[in-house]
């Protein structure tokens, strides 16, 4: 397989910095946004509703900004009876977009895939979502926001298929993690290639926003670094790769007119490194559009922002957490950088592993929401793996 050329990461950053977060239309639609504005708060310009009447083809060379407010979908979801009811949740509230798995934990494709090693390896075998194009027909059809959410480096699949690929130990074999999991090595380019290969199949399929999960090294970064040997590192560090890849993933993806997206810790505001694992907040803001960290309460060691119980105090800790977020925000801002436009996860499951946890439903779920529109941030995900969502949050009491 053909290896992409390596890109020179600081001068990629340096011309993403300036103002490649936003718009990127194609031919006349050349417009791109003010370096500090939120791409889905700009008017978009270089267009007008006399222009699409009379191109209907101009929407296809556009990127309509939106405030997305979103759920997540998981492949089976949205192919039985579920998926109706939060499509009609989505319809009747504030709630305007799904984050759908297009590439799952375990590395497996959900939709029935066009590209060669996928269908080498097989990723695309289970099926979850027998027909991708009326998913995405009826998702259009209803104004809905589509985001496709890739998960990167944590593939156990390609790693059985491709072991030469995995992370390998230093004493030989395939590395895996404490859950016996095995990593793709983030180094290898050709795995870079396969996971912006996928999102360009997704592009193409209509959705509007590519998301990237796992999008980095696996947890406990000081034993893995110990025990593993990586691929070509070449003084490298980790969090200047997992940057370089968001670089060239989103360079990869603009003719596609869609948005590029990042999932991180939710700590990766608070603290002043990588955590290990490659996600330092200065280095992958200014390279995506929107960047999502995972701000769930019950990710939170009892303790942290001087709370006792984060997960029993939804509302501080994500207060606690965007305000870490906006300050590293304002120092991209003072270095003439453009960071992503924060759109946070938010918890909807109730985490009984926490000592001191409390169930979660709709005063909860609200709760996390009010404390990002105090500070201004008022898009957001929810998660909740079951996709059970506590549909109260969005609708009044008579409408339920």
């Amino acid at each position: 397989m053909r290896r992409p050329t390596r890109i020179n990461v600081t001068a990629l950053l340096a011309a993403l910095v300036v103002g490649s977060l936003g718009l990127v239309p194609g031919e006349a639609f050349s417009q791109q946004p003010t370096s500090t504005e939120d791409p889905s708060s700009k008017k978009t310009e270089g267009w007008s509703p006399d222009t699409v009447l009379a191109s209907p083809s101009a929407l296809e060379r556009i990127k309509l900004p939106v405030k997305a407010k979103g759920i997540y979908i998981t492949g089976r979801t949205v192919s039985n009876s579920k998926f109706s009811r939060l499509l009609k949740l989505v319809n009747e509230t504030e709630l305007n977009a799904m984050v759908i798995d297009i590439k799952e934990d375990e590395g497996r494709l959900t939709y029935q895939s066009a590209i060669p090693l996928v269908k080498e390896i097989k990723s695309d075998q289970t099926k979850f979502i027998p027909d991708l194009d009326d998913v995405m027909h009826t998702l259009q059809a209803n104004n809905v926001y589509t985001i496709a959410r890739v998960v990167c480096f944590k593939d156990p699949l390609l790693a059985r298929k491709m072991p030469e690929w995995a992370m390998q130990k230093k004493t030989g074999g395939i590395w895996v993690d404490r859950k016996g999991v095995a990593w793709i090595d983030p180094y290898r380019k050709e795995v870079w290639e396969y996971n912006v290969a996928i999102a360009k199949e997704a592009a193409k399929k209509g959705f509007r926003e590519i998301q990237f999960d796992y999008v980095r090294f696996p947890d406990n970064g000081k034993r893995v670094d110990e025990e593993v040997n990586f691929y070509q590192q070449e003084g490298i560090a980790k969090d200047m790769l997992i940057a370089e890849f968001l670089a060239y993933a989103k360079k990869e993806l603009e003719p596609y007119h869609v948005y590029v997206s990042a999932d991180v810790f939710g700590l990766v505001p608070s603290v002043p490194d990588d955590m290990g694992i490659g996600q330092k907040w200065d280095l992958v803001s200014p390279t995506v559009d929107y960047l999502s960290p995972m701000m769930y309460p019950s990710h939170y060691a009892n303790g942290t922002y001087g709370l006792r119980v984060p997960d029993a105090q939804p509302y501080e800790t994500i207060f606690h957490s965007l305000q870490d977020a906006q300050r590293k925000d304002a120092r991209l801002q003072k270095r003439r950088a453009t960071p992503a436009t924060i759109r946070p996860w938010y918890q909807d499951f109730t985490a009984r592993w926490v000592k001191g946890h409390i169930v979660y439903g709709p005063r909860e779920v609200t709760a996390q929401i009010k404390a990002g529109r105090a500070l201004g941030v008022d898009q957001y995900l929810i998660w909740d793996a079951s996709n059970t969502y506590s549909e109260a949050a969005w609708k009044k009491e008579n409408e339920q």
